[in-house]
Order: C-alpha cells, then sequence, then structure tokens
C-alpha cells in the first residue's frame, strides 16, 4: 500500500506545510526581535526629547511632524544626536526650536504673492 501515488502526493504536502511552517516561525522571531528593539530605540528619543526639550518646543515639533513626517523625524533625530553629544546646554525652548526647524529646513522657494 505504500506504493499508492495518493499517499506519496499526501506525504510531500505534508513536508512541504511543515517546511513553511518552520521558515515562518524562523523569520517571525527576527521580525519580532527588531520590532522590539525599533520600539525600543523610539522610547529613548522621547525620553530624551522629554528631558532636553521645554513643553511648548515639544509641542511645536509634535506639531511639525504631524504635517510633515520625515521632516519632523529628521529634526527628532538631529535633536537627540545633540543632546547624544554633549552640545546643548540646559533645555531647548519654543524660540530655539523655531530657529532649529528653519536651519534644518530644506531650501524652500519663497513665493511672493501680489495682488493687483
Amino acid at each position: 500500500m505504500s506504493g499508492n501515488p495518493d499517499d506519496e502526493r499526501l506525504e510531500e504536502l505534508r513536508e512541504k506545510k511543515m517546511e513553511e511552517l518552520r521558515e515562518r516561525e524562523q523569520g517571525g522571531g527576527d521580525a519580532e526581535a527588531q520590532q522590539e528593539a525599533q520600539e525600543r530605540a523610539e522610547a529613548q528619543q522621547e525620553a530624551v526629547l522629554k528631558q532636553y526639550l521645554t513643553d511648548k518646543a515639544r509641542q511645536r515639533l509634535n506639531a511639525v511632524a504631524m504635517s510633515k513626517p520625515e521632516f519632523g523625524e529628521k529634526v527628532k533625530q538631529q535633536v537627540a544626536a545633540l543632546a547624544q553629544s554633549g552640545r546643548i546646554q540646559g533645555r531647548i525652548d519654543e524660540d530655539q526650536m523655531r530657529d532649529l526647524l528653519k536651519e534644518l529646513q530644506p531650501d524652500q522657494q519663497s513665493f511672493d504673492i501680489r495682488r493687483r
């Protein structure tokens, strides 16, 4: 009976399914670990921002991040890097945050609107 083609096909399908499950389990662990590492990095970055930014400066940064997520993330990384390198004395207030945002913002063309 072991020569039955249906039994052999069934066994092949079982082996294939088991292999897929093993690969998925191994790959899933890496993705989970990567996700955890990213969450830890984000939590650490938020802690640094809370430590070095006043409430108003943090609100301004969050407003920028809401409208321009990529730019907001870039600014957060820059502030964290400045803090870790020891280049921030005290806390950054709203005016300093405004200056930092202007500095980091890519050159934009200004539009002069003239009414006739």
